[in-house]
């Protein structure tokens, strides 16, 4: 067999390598101090827990966790993940809830549910590129929302859309700290979106990965709880809620949720039935368990521990940038998003640092449906300790002023010679 490029399907033009997947390759070499995946720090996981768990389900119900189980999810998981969001405000049932293997397997369901060859899919400039990739394979285009500024016009969007052959068909965005910037949308721009999505008649997906990991600041109601509130109930609303346990209990089990009016769920489990029937029951089992009895415990325990290192990374900005650098100052979740002088590519910036003074990081432009955003990178604060905080800033910041003086000079050779 010669050429496979000419037998795959055209959607798969649109699919990339991750920038985040291969830096994460980077942590098998020692000296590198890495800010690059979006990483939990596995010294917080819940091992003894975990192991407890599944010593007692093996133990007293290994029939049931190692059979086939019903596409939709665990049900005892599916009732606790009622209360949960009942305690953020959002009434439900549990025919409200899926399970899925990871949020990002939701993200893929919902691309696939909602997106046809030439859509048109409403996002923040920049976006987790997680979800950049789940829905490529399905072949849209990209519009910008900005929920702060207030311009979002519906019938802009819609133009937009007709012209390049299609429809607005959903909308996308981390509303709490924000994979990679670490912003958090205001109550009125969330308001904004809620109203848009309703006005358009469209999905509005709230990716809630990171909501739980608020440090400090007021909390913002999210975005299902206000439609909710809006709607008088979940079954009129827009938005669609993804959840997961892969920031507060442990990623490797690979268990998400999503929540959302009944007639979404029911078309999301059919999805899952021809995708891989279920996700691992034990593996829901054991995130049941370990909920049940330390969910709030467990979440403090990671809160505490990435607050202080969001501290240590915003002083040590501070401190050894240099000036002409800018970065946002989170109040929860796991990055900082910095800002680099104009000239200043992040990709190229990442090839100086590994070689010269070996940190690593994610280049922004990844993370932007258009491939702008050259002059940004993130920077995750929740994997490196204090000493690797201090001490890869201060190489960086170095390193970044050094680049910045030789971008200024060239800069400057070129306008004499014009």
């Amino acid at each position: 067999m010669g050429d496979w490029d000419a037998l795959y399907a055209t959607r798969t033009k649109n699919m990339r390598a991750s920038e985040i997947r291969e830096l994460l390759k980077l942590l098998d070499q020692p000296d590198i101090i890495s800010f690059a995946g979006g990483i939990p720090d596995p010294a917080l996981f819940p091992k003894e827990a975990i192991k407890e768990a599944y010593d007692a389900i093996i133990s007293k119900n290994a029939d049931v966790a190692l059979q086939y189980s019903v596409s939709e999810g665990y049900r005892p998981l599916r009732e606790w993940l009622v209360t949960h969001m009942a305690s953020i405000g959002v009434p439900c049932s549990i025919d409200n809830i899926v399970i899925t293997t990871g949020s990002q397997q939701a993200l893929d369901y919902l691309g696939k549910l909602f997106i046809s060859p030439g859509d048109t899919v409403l996002t923040t400039w920049p976006t987790y590129l997680g979800a950049l990739q789940a829905f490529n394979a399905y072949e849209p285009r990209y519009d910008r929302l900005n929920p702060e500024l207030g311009n979002m016009t519906p019938a802009a969007y819609r133009d937009g859309a007709k012209a390049a052959g299609g429809d607005v068909r959903l909308a996308y965005l981390t509303a709490d700290f924000c994979n990679p910037t670490g912003e958090t949308i205001s109550r009125d721009g969330r308001i904004r979106l809620i109203e848009l999505a309703h006005e358009l008649d469209i999905p509005l997906i709230e990716d809630a990965a990171y909501q739980a990991l608020r440090f400090d600041g007021e909390p913002v109601p999210s975005m299902l709880a206000l439609d909710c509130e809006r709607e008088g109930n979940i079954e009129n609303t827009r938005v669609i809620y993804s959840g997961s346990f892969s920031k507060t209990l442990t990623p490797g089990l690979r268990v998400g949720w999503i929540c959302a009016a009944k007639p979404v769920v029911a078309k999301l489990v059919l999805i899952k039935q021809a995708a891989d029937l279920h996700s691992p029951t034990i593996n829901q089992m054991a995130i049941h368990h370990v909920a049940e009895r330390s969910f709030d415990k467990q979440v403090e325990k990671v809160r505490d521990s990435y607050r202080k290192r969001r501290d240590y990374m915003l002083d040590a900005l501070a401190r050894f940038m240099p000036e002409g650098v800018t970065w946002t100052k989170p109040e929860g979740g796991m990055f900082v998003w910095v800002t680099l002088p104009e000239g200043l590519d992040g990709a190229a910036l990442l090839a100086q640092a590994l070689q010269k003074v070996r940190v690593a990081f994610v280049p922004g432009f990844a993370f932007f449906a258009d491939g702008t955003g050259k002059n940004t990178i993130r920077l995750n604060f929740s994997l490196p300790n204090k000493e690797a905080i201090e001490t890869g800033i201060s190489r960086l910041g170095k390193l970044i002023a050094e680049e910045a003086a030789q971008s200024l000079s060239g800069r400057t050779t070129m306008l004499r010679g014009a």
